[in-house]
């Protein structure tokens, strides 16, 4: 009996204790609902709260004339808080703002768009995406007009969120030069890359609320940092001649089938790249911009042939040696040591000028008298090489660019013959951006400036930095090898590899270059073919080099590929620029104007009279005349002399002059620049009284 009353007692305990746990945990839910429910909201806000940054806007990169070649573009995502909003507002205007928002974004109906923001409101939610398609500047103002909507942010309760997207105006357009952004907006090649920082600018701060869905909120509460937005960059590209050098480029690439492409025109006074295009194929066979071989080191090649230019410079600053001098080239092979040098020509070329040599592009020709020069002091050759700025770190403004790698002669891989297959080049590597720049110092009278593809880094109207031309070498060589080197250029295309590009309208001076390929290890049939130049040659003002990689159409030298290529470009580029277009144009002749011709080269003067429409007739079959003018008539007399006296070059241009008083054995020192005004040694005197002769030109 007692142990039954001891066990009724017990539970009875039990349950008095159940009871009042139970008890207590009502009141406790009782407390924290309706007495401190306010203090925890507060405290669970500030749990979900997080200070996010604000993406600064990205500064635009500009052409040289300001127009946007990339620019960040705003556009947003629309939210809503329909909790705050009125409730007689929302439902007068909650049907006209669905009617609206399904007809602007036409994947809803009206009610259910009407039926979703109800719902959100009847919840008191906070936060509702209305449509995740992104709004562009102009659709916000629009929407920002609508019913509800037009209360604004504090009454209206929708939330415009700003995001920001990289926008091309000219598409695909210079794209590896211009470069790219990922996710975070960092620049991850070409200019966006390269000049990141300035780009980019600095972030601000605000405070956002994460809510149901795990979406965030902003919360504005005045203290947001607001960001700094990045500066813009004025480049030095031309839009319409980097069209041109894309589209010439293009046509290049089909019409040889040819595995990829680059090519780059500047400014010969100013150093400034005015184009750089690069089309290499896609998985699909397509021509699109995957890397900058124009700059980069991928990009970086045994030259070929273009590179005789600075072998041939090197032999006139160390030598006496002219361009009438001659050579035996021999039958087309030609043994250095152990290995067999080839000439293009079956059979070879036999004993020629120095002249014929560089515009018939003799490997042999080169070679030997290079050897020849250098063979007991080959480091001598490379310090012209480096002289002229091949060799040059070209600290090009843009990250990834490559350097030249020029085989020094202590090097262990150096042997008998790499001096001469380096003089027709080989067993070196250089870029196209390398190999344009030493030939524009050519073109820009021995001045070799640094390439420049970003003149200012600008705010609105302030200019924040500014990069001037800068200037490596005021003097690569000197005037009489320049000159002597832009005889040689003029000749290729007048007579030599690449006169298919010839014209009577306008001089090119270029060289051709077709190189070997070396794939495992081994030099193969396939080809990197190249021209390189500038344009008008007598006054240039652009310097343009094309690559044209594995050609396959039966065309392996670059003068059959890259050469034409180079014709499209600066025919294009002269009839667009008016300034140098101008000085082109044909010659209206009256009684008060006539044409300024005074001597020269017989067909020369007869092709140029000829095409101009000028009446001329001859009294001579001599090959060097002056004129004499008759009415509005040329009359072409003899001006050949004895070959032992001073001939009388007044008047001709300085490549005739040259030509003319070199074959004499004359040195030929000149200041000006144009056509010969006065001669130091009067003509007709006996030539073996004088060394030198010094022609002023105007």
């Amino acid at each position: 009996m007692n142990i039954k009353k001891s066990i009724l007692f017990n539970a009875k305990i039990s349950f008095l204790v159940i009871v009042l746990f139970s008890s207590l945990i009502i009141y406790r839910i009782f407390i924290l609902q309706f007495k401190e429910g306010s203090h925890w909201d507060k405290i669970s806000e500030n749990m979900n709260l997080s200070l996010i940054d604000i993406k600064a806007n990205r500064g635009s990169i500009l052409s040289d004339d300001g127009s946007i070649l990339a620019t960040s573009l705003p556009f947003y995502k629309v939210a809503i808080d329909p909790s705050i909003v009125n409730n007689s507002i929302f439902n007068e205007k909650i049907d006209s703002l669905s009617f609206l928002l399904s007809n602007f974004f036409n994947d809803r109906s009206k009610e259910l768009y009407k039926s979703l923001i109800k719902k959100a409101k009847d919840s008191g939610k906070k936060y509702l995406i209305l449509n995740r398609k992104r709004i562009n500047h102009e659709e916000k103002e629009i929407l920002s007009k609508w019913p509800i909507f037009n209360e604004g942010r504090l009454k209206g309760g929708v939330i415009f969120e700003k995001i920001e997207k990289r926008y091309r105006p000219f598409s695909k357009l210079g794209y590896r030069t211009i470069g790219s952004v990922d996710e975070n907006y960092n620049g991850t090649v070409g200019l966006e890359y390269s000049f990141n920082n300035y780009l980019i600018g600095k972030d601000g701060k605000a405070l956002y609320q994460k809510i149901a869905g795990n979406n965030w909120k902003p919360v504005f509460d005045g203290n947001e940092v607001n960001p700094e937005n990045g500066y813009d960059i004025l480049t030095t590209i031309n839009i319409n001649m980097q069209d041109i050098a894309e589209t010439a480029l293009l046509n290049g690439l089909i019409s040889n089938n040819a595995e990829y492409g680059c090519a780059i025109i500047m400014d010969v006074k100013s150093g400034d790249i005015k184009a750089i295009s690069n089309l290499s194929r896609n998985s699909k066979g397509e021509y699109i911009e995957l890397y900058n071989y124009a700059i980069g080191s991928q990009g970086s090649r045994e030259p070929g042939s273009t590179f005789k230019l600075a072998s041939m410079l090197a032999l006139f600053e160390d030598s006496r040696l002219e361009l009438m001098d001659t050579i035996d080239t021999g039958n087309g092979q030609y043994k250095f040591y152990t290995e067999i040098m080839k000439d293009h020509k079956e059979g070879g070329y036999g004993k020629i000028t120095v002249k014929d040599v560089f515009e018939q592009s003799s490997n042999i020709g080169v070679a030997k008298l290079i050897e020849d020069q250098f063979k007991d002091s080959p480091s001598k050759f490379l310090n012209y090489i480096n002289k002229f700025g091949l060799s040059r770190d070209l600290n090009f403004q843009m990250i990834g660019y490559g350097k030249p790698f020029i085989k020094n002669s202590n090097d262990s891989s150096w042997s008998k013959v790499s001096l001469p297959w380096m003089a027709h080049g080989y067993e070196l590597k250089v870029t196209p951006l390398q190999t344009l720049s030493f030939y524009n110092a050519i073109a820009n009278n021995g001045k070799f400036v640094k390439p420049l593809i970003v003149k200012k880094i600008i705010k609105a109207n302030n200019v924040i930095k500014e990069f001037n031309t800068e200037i490596f070498e005021e003097k690569i060589a000197s005037n009489r090898s320049i000159q002597k080197a832009k005889v040689l250029l003029e000749g290729v295309v007048e007579r030599g590899t690449a006169k298919n590009i010839n014209n009577s309208y306008y001089k090119i001076a270029g060289k051709t270059g077709t190189a070997k390929k070396v794939i495992n290890g081994r030099y193969v049939n396939k080809y990197y073919t190249s021209f390189v130049g500038f344009f008008p040659s007598e006054k240039p003002q652009y310097s343009c080099i094309v690559i044209i990689d594995e050609p396959k159409n039966y065309r392996i030298y670059g003068s059959d590929v890259a050469a034409p290529v180079f014709r499209e470009i600066s025919d294009r580029l002269l009839l667009t620029d008016h300034n140098v277009f101008n000085e082109f144009q044909k010659t209206e002749i009256t009684n008060n104007n006539f044409p300024l011709i005074r001597s020269g080269f017989r067909n020369d003067l007869i092709d140029i009279s000829n095409y101009f429409g000028i009446s001329n007739h001859s009294n001579t079959s001599d090959d060097w005349v002056k004129t004499k003018v008759i009415d509005n008539s040329i009359s072409w007399e003899s001006n050949t002399s004895a070959i032992n006296l001073i001939p009388n070059v007044i008047g001709m241009t300085y490549k005739d002059a040259l030509y003319l008083l070199e074959k004499r054995g004359l040195n030929v020192n000149f200041s000006g620049s144009g056509r010969v005004k006065k001669q130091s040694v009067s003509p007709g005197k006996n030539i073996k009284n004088y060394s030198t002769i010094h022609l002023s030109l105007r």
